[in-house]
């Protein structure tokens, strides 16, 4: 599974790089640690112009009360032993809680990282992964539905992270589960509901780990209520060695160097200078 995502972009990036504008006024909000219940900004395929905001935890239309699933094996009830090499078929599309989501509604779930752990010890030895190479935004595959209060009429819109068998990153960590991390020609292929189920397999698979890392973060995350930039502070050494600063060295650092800058402009010769 996914246990956790993280936000760190600001709006204007996000429109960037996924070439779409946000249409919900909800405001966008850094979040380090969104969990099941929380808004995560998507691009669907019935609307891939636009960002919107939806609920983090899948219930189909059709369900008497909201369900909150996270993530959607793409093999659905098959390879029970979690094969990185398995080829076989791809269950999802016969899962009745997500036949027809993965048929014709599926979107980008935008993201910075994620966090995940071991299969037994789950958060309380968690891991930040994120791309180590061109650092920014990335898309997880999901998949969504929209669910009508019975009670009230109001609408909910979801969604699901699509998962895989574990990768390279995500077998290091001891977890046999990882999320469907999509290339940017994958994206627009998964936004395109021409697809038949024999492509849509053929992106179903463990992603190409090569530019990603992880290191290891406070059990702190766990808590779906805990926040904040310093969640994502390293404890222990990443996976793979490499050169280059992690999202919370790059972000800590610009804090500091904005602070320093803005307290050399506080003082002019012996004045104070109020802003």
């Amino acid at each position: 599974m996914c246990g956790r995502a993280t936000l760190l972009s600001s709006q204007a990036t996000l429109e960037k790089r996924f070439n779409a504008r946000f249409a919900s006024k909800i405001p966008l909000v850094e979040n380090v640690n969104i969990s099941a219940g929380d808004l995560i900004p998507v691009v669907t395929s019935s609307n891939p112009h636009h960002i919107q905001m939806f609920t983090l935890g899948f219930t189909p239309h059709w369900a008497h009360k909201q369900t909150y699933m996270l993530n959607a094996r793409a093999e659905g009830s098959n390879n029970k032993e979690n094969n990185s090499q398995y080829d076989g078929a791809l269950g999802i599309f016969q899962k009745p809680m997500f036949r027809k989501a993965i048929k014709s509604q599926r979107c980008l779930v935008l993201v910075d990282g994620f966090i995940e752990g071991p299969k037994h010890q789950k958060l309380n030895r968690p891991y930040f992964i994120y791309p180590n190479q061109n650092q920014g935004p990335f898309a997880l595959a999901g998949i969504y539905d929209i669910w009508q209060h019975p009670l009230t009429g109001q609408l909910h819109h979801t969604v699901a992270i699509v998962t895989t068998a574990a990768n390279r990153i995500t077998k290091r960590i001891e977890h046999h589960r990882a999320p469907l991390v999509l290339t940017k020609k994958q994206e627009e292929l998964w936004l395109d509901t021409d697809l038949d189920a024999k492509q849509l397999s053929s992106i179903m698979k463990p992603f190409d780990p090569k530019g990603f890392n992880a290191y290891p973060i406070s059990q702190k995350i766990k808590n779906p209520k805990s926040n904040g930039l310093d969640l994502l502070k390293p404890i222990g050494d990443k996976l793979f060695m490499d050169f280059n600063r992690s999202p919370y060295e790059k972000l800590k650092y610009k804090e500091e160097h904005s602070y320093s800058i803005r307290e050399e402009r506080l003082v002019e010769g012996d004045q104070f200078v109020l802003f």
